[in-house]
């Protein structure tokens, strides 16, 4: 089976059991959208979005804010087709808006050994945002290299590499509606 980008995924790399249910990550993300609804009382959040996993975590998290929210996106790559990161960050495309002097909550799809992250907070740090804050999906605790806060946190899961809901491998898998472990 092909991917959209031409890769086949390998036939012992398939989803498997299912570690997040679709009604879960509703559940969350509704709870994470009320915590970030009351944190940012009377102003406009800028969500940035880090393609492309985090698409559709931040979709329903946008629609899950009650209020204004303002989106963008930037990409970076420390995976490519791998199943660990390589620990080499890449900026695959920037912000299309200013963040100086604007409320910014990164909305990223996993935190593994939070390099990526820790570059990304140091990056947008200096553009002057008035604050900064972290909103992940899933976290990979048990990974960590990079001391990492992470305001808004949707679930902390194993040392296992995950599929679904945004995530994917080789550009596979993103469209399924919960997290499952490859197996």
């Amino acid at each position: 089976m092909a991917g959209g980008d031409g890769v086949e995924a390998p036939p012992d790399l398939r989803p498997g059991r299912i570690l997040i249910s679709r009604e879960e990550l509703a559940a969350r993300v509704a709870e994470l959208g009320q915590a970030i609804a009351r944190d940012y009382r009377g102003r406009t959040p800028l969500l940035v979005g880090v393609l492309k996993g985090a698409a559709i975590f931040l979709a329903d998290l946008a629609r899950a804010i009650p209020g204004p929210v303002a989106v963008d996106y930037i990409g970076l790559s420390s995976y490519g087709a791998a199943t660990r990161s390589s620990g080499a960050v890449r900026v695959t495309a920037d912000l299309s808006v200013s963040i100086e002097d604007r409320d910014v909550i990164i909305v990223e799809d996993i935190i593994d050994t939070g390099w990526t992250v820790d570059y990304l907070r140091r990056n947008l740090a200096t553009r002057e945002p008035r604050s900064l804050a972290l909103c992940s999906l899933l976290d990979k605790v048990g990974r960590r290299e990079v001391p990492v806060s992470v305001e808004y946190a949707g679930f902390a899961i194993p040392d296992e590499f995950v599929v679904g809901y945004g995530l994917d491998l080789g550009g596979l898998y993103r469209g399924l509606p919960h997290v499952a472990a490859l197996g």
